[in-house]
């Protein structure tokens, strides 16, 4: 299987590619970066192979700066673009990032006309509509990195909480890759058991106890605190890329949290991108996931549908 990165010079590009390289499912794996920095890209794959090397892994791993190279890939990723500033909404990136996601989609869709592309670049829910307009590919093969990330750090912060093992954690974010973001605690569960009939024994910790307005902020703002204090979010986004793309390669037929084009599946929500659970397997997008949610959640994620419709909007407005 071959997996193509564009953008694999930068944080989270070229941690995703260290990620991909030790995957059994991958034989091969394309880096396209800019012409100014193929030398770099080669320092990489130099590193990641010795890397490599100590797990006894091998892999074939080429460089390029002609985006033509990623003909016969099964899935490609694109995370090029500007880096956002601790101080930066994502949605400041679009005009910029916009114009870089449609020259990739149309240049992607003519090398590679069967593959599958994963949108990373910021804001997602957008660039992942610029990217799915541009290549004319069927939505089923153009989606973006979505809530996936955000869904394992609410994951994180409630197994924390509740003193459990992550894996026992079962819940969900949806709506916006941002402040717009839609935790689904009506449907969550701690080891199979609904969070609010979760025990209040006194070895356990109690779902009262817990603080969601808080807890939400954590993930809104999480990307931004670790920028702050680092320069860049790598390896959190460069799993979650790797945890989509094995389960496309494998056809694991995984229900994760990405950005996709809503048709009316939910609540009617058309002609956006949002972050909603769907089935992933080899050919990418096999359904989207109905929702089951309250009254407030339901609200929320019509809220965020109509703040991405709007921001859309305005930048295909701008492409055109």
């Amino acid at each position: 299987m071959k997996v193509s990165i564009i953008g694999s010079t930068g944080r989270v590009g070229k941690a995703a590619a260290l990620c991909l390289a030790e995957e059994h499912a991958v034989n091969t794996l394309q880096l396209i970066s800019r012409e100014e920095s193929l030398d770099h890209n080669k320092g990489e794959v130099l590193d990641i192979y010795d890397a490599l090397a100590a797990k006894g892994v091998s892999i074939t791993i080429q460089t390029s700066s002609d985006v033509s190279d990623v003909q016969g890939s099964q899935v490609v990723v694109i995370t090029a673009g500007a880096p956002r500033t601790p101080d930066m909404q994502r949605m400041e990136l679009g005009s910029e990032n916009a114009k870089i996601i449609a020259d990739y989609a149309k240049k992607i869709a003519k090398a590679a006309p069967d593959t599958i592309i994963l949108v990373v670049t910021n804001p997602v829910d957008v660039m992942t509509y610029v990217a799915l307009k541009n290549s004319g590919f069927p939505s089923s093969r153009v989606f973006g990195l979505g809530n996936h990330l955000d869904s394992l750090r609410l994951r994180n912060y409630m197994a924390e909480h509740f003193k459990v093992h992550v894996s026992e954690v079962h819940t969900r974010v949806i709506g916006q890759h941002g402040p717009y973001m839609v935790p689904l605690i009506s449907s969550t569960s701690i080891g199979g058991i609904p969070i609010e009939y979760y025990s209040a024994r006194d070895y356990f910790t109690d779902y009262k106890s817990f603080n969601l307005k808080n807890t939400i902020e954590k993930v809104i703002n999480a990307g931004s605190n670790i920028i702050s204090k680092k320069g860049a979010t790598e390896y959190g986004p460069a799993f979650a890329i790797s945890n989509i793309v094995n389960t496309i390669l494998n056809d694991e037929k995984k229900i994760l949290t990405v950005s996709t084009l809503m048709e009316g599946e939910i609540d009617g929500i058309k002609d956006v991108c949002l972050g909603v659970p769907v089935k992933l397997g080899e050919n990418g997008i096999e359904g989207i996931v109905p929702v089951q949610m309250d009254r407030d959640e339901r609200e929320a994620l019509q809220d965020a549908a109509d703040f991405i419709k709007k921001s859309t909007d305005e930048i295909m407005k701008e492409l055109e």
